[in-house]
């Protein structure tokens, strides 16, 4: 039997917090020790003596108080049982002394025992219950769990896959392999490599190989097999965790889906490189027709020429300025549709007046290379609404385009018909067809095919992304396909059909007959250029037409010239030094000599916004350079009165 002074040493100076409760539903404290007071903030004084449950009242935060309730519980199984009962760590109310002396309640944990201790009759004498304040422990083990679920949710909110690597790399411990990795089932030297394509291997190795060594981070951009069996391609990026002794314990990594990235930046490179060969293709097309203009000028520059050799000189000059010409335009046509700048001049029209247009623009070409075209439309009409000039420049085109690919004496095929609610136009060749890729990108801007080394080809990859804008604008749509190389073409355009009521348009009024019928009494003209090669030309040209023709190439002198001859007309640029052309256009108006004068921009800026700021600046025409001679004597005659 226990001395009084052993009970003393053992119970009442525990390290552990113990009390003895009477195995009764009120559970009053027999004893207490210091250990339990110390945590508290008690006296003996206030607690032996009285019920566990008026010593540590409910918490008033707590109605429930399910710590009571617990521990309610558990000692009325020790009295039943007559068995030591464990409680986890729990909530218990025990009211703490606080600094200012004040008893306040304050949540702590506790983990417990109640253990039943019999007196010699063998009844329950009374149950020891011994505490252990574990709140720090249940507070690190609570925020543990909140970090772990903090960390969860991050993992399944990003977009990357997060993963833990062995410090060999040789075990991949996933997080979140997001469809692209899974856990290894064994460790493998070479698992990686099912996740790699073949061409990427030797470089992840050597990277995770110098990481390794390095004790750095791995960091790289690579090609990934997923398990759907596509290929993508990643960012990944892993940070070693070492121990305290500074080896690698693990990595902890993220792989980041760049794929579109990949993709968006290889389609940048791709149309960085068909640009630079537009652009070279450019330079090409417009040296061409350099060389025989230069080779004629130098010849009008010999003596002694005949009335036959000046006209075939001049001939090819206009031949060879109108291919120029023909090439800008398409560049500017293009830049104004894809910017959506075009206005359509719609009405109800027949396609088969639209094919017979196209039909008879592109038999020079199809004469020349010796092809056949058939062409097949049906006899009843095919009404659409749209612009008669551009749907023609539609199928013209497209006519072009297969007469250009196709060999000297192949065959070209136009067909139109109604189908259903639409009208539908193919134009078919058996020239040198199309792979694959280039069918795909066919409607793209600057895509052509392969061209001879004599460029007999031409153009510059424009007419088709054009015809696909201008269909589009119609509210149709233009679709391609070939059988592969050598095997021709066809393309398809498909216009919405329209209501059989709405009649088309009537013929569109013939165009002024040339110069002869345009030339009336001699006219004072004045030409304002700073090119002095163009204004001299223009004047030339203008007097040998019978006009008097005064040229100046600066604006301040030729407003002051003006005041004094007061010209009918005046060809101004808009590019003019110290004071451009819309300026001195507006200067003009406000003077009397010239405020009826008609004024008339020759510029080499022929854009929809350019011709806005020539109206408002007060010009009544704006002719784009270089200027055909019929339609500048065409807008002479037409001056207002």
């Amino acid at each position: 039997m226990l001395s009084p002074a052993l009970f003393e040493a053992v119970f009442t100076r525990s390290p552990s917090g113990h009390y003895l409760l009477s195995p009764t539903p009120e559970a009053t404290i027999l004893a207490v020790n210091d250990a339990f007071l110390k945590a508290s903030g008690r006296t003996r004084e206030e607690l032996v003596g009285v019920s566990l449950f008026v010593a540590f009242p409910r918490n008033p935060d707590d109605p429930a108080d399910t710590g009571e309730t617990v521990l309610r519980r558990s000692l009325a199984r020790v009295v039943a049982t007559g068995q030591p009962d464990r409680l986890p760590a729990q909530r218990y109310p025990i009211p703490v002394v606080l600094p200012n002396g004040e008893t306040g309640f304050e949540e702590r944990f506790w983990s417990a025992v109640s253990t039943p201790i019999f007196g010699p009759d063998g009844s329950i004498l009374c149950i020891s219950h011994t505490t252990n304040d574990v709140t720090e422990q249940v507070r690190s083990e609570a925020a543990l769990r909140e970090s772990e679920a903090r960390y969860r949710a991050l993992t399944n909110a990003t977009a990357d896959v997060v993963y833990r690597m062995s410090p060999d790399w040789i075990q991949l411990r996933q997080l979140d392999g997001r469809g692209l990795l899974k856990d290894t089932a064994d460790a493998n030297r070479y698992w990686l490599d099912d996740y790699i394509p073949v061409d990427d291997q030797a470089r992840v190795h050597r990277a995770i190989t110098e990481a390794i060594h390095a004790k750095s981070t791995f960091e790289l951009e690579h090609r990934v097999l997923r398990l759907d069996g596509s290929v993508g391609w990643t960012y990944s990026r892993a940070v070693p965790m070492l121990d305290a002794r500074g080896e690698i314990e693990e990595w902890i990594g993220a792989a980041s889906d760049i794929t579109e990235r990949k993709l968006a930046e290889e389609k940048l490179r791709e149309s960085d490189r068909r640009k630079d060969e537009f652009l070279a293709m450019l330079a090409h097309e417009l040296r061409n027709p350099l060389a025989p203009i230069g080779a004629a000028a130098a010849l009008l520059q010999r003596a002694r020429l005949d009335e036959g050799l000046v006209r075939k000189t001049s001939e090819i000059i206009g031949r060879q300025v109108a291919h120029m010409t023909e090439l800008i335009d398409d560049l500017l046509d293009v830049s104004r549709v894809t910017h959506g700048q075009v206005e359509l001049d719609e009405a109800a029209l027949d396609m088969r007046d639209i094919v017979a247009d196209a039909v008879e623009q592109v038999m020079p070409l199809v004469r020349t290379r010796r092809q056949l075209l058939d062409v097949d439309v049906p006899a009843q009409s095919m009404p659409v609404m749209g612009d008669a000039k551009r749907l023609v420049q539609v199928l013209a085109n497209l006519l072009n385009n297969a007469a250009k690919y196709t060999q000297e004496g192949g065959r070209l095929r136009l067909a139109a018909k109604v189908r259903g609610n639409e009208v539908v136009v193919d134009v078919a060749d058996n020239g040198i067809g199309m792979a694959p890729d280039l069918v795909a990108r066919a409607f793209d801007l600057f895509a052509q095919a392969e061209r001879t080394s004599d460029r007999a080809s031409g153009g510059l990859g424009l007419g088709l992304a054009l015809v696909r804008s201008l269909v589009e604008l119609h509210s149709g749509a233009v679709t391609c396909e070939s059988g592969g190389p050598g095997r021709g073409s066809r393309f398809t355009v498909m216009l919405p059909l329209l209501a059989e009521d709405a009649a088309p348009a009537a013929p569109a009024a013939p165009r002024d007959g040339g110069h002869a019928e345009a030339q009336e009494s001699s006219m004072s003209i004045m030409v304002v250029d700073d090119n002095v090669d163009a204004a001299e030309t223009l004047g030339l040209l203008l007097e040998a037409s019978g006009h008097r023709v005064s040229v100046e190439h600066d604006p301040l002198r030729a407003l002051e010239r003006s005041r004094s001859e007061a010209p009918q007309v005046c060809l101004l640029d808009i590019g003019l030094p110290g004071m451009d052309g819309y300026e001195l256009a507006r200067r003009l108006r406000a003077q009397p000599a010239t405020e009826h004068a008609l004024l008339v921009a020759i510029t080499g800026y022929g854009q929809d916004s350019d011709r806005r700021l020539s109206m408002e600046a007060g010009f009544d025409k704006h002719l784009v350079k270089p200027i055909d001679l019929d339609t500048l004597l065409a807008a002479l005659a037409r001056r207002p009165t």
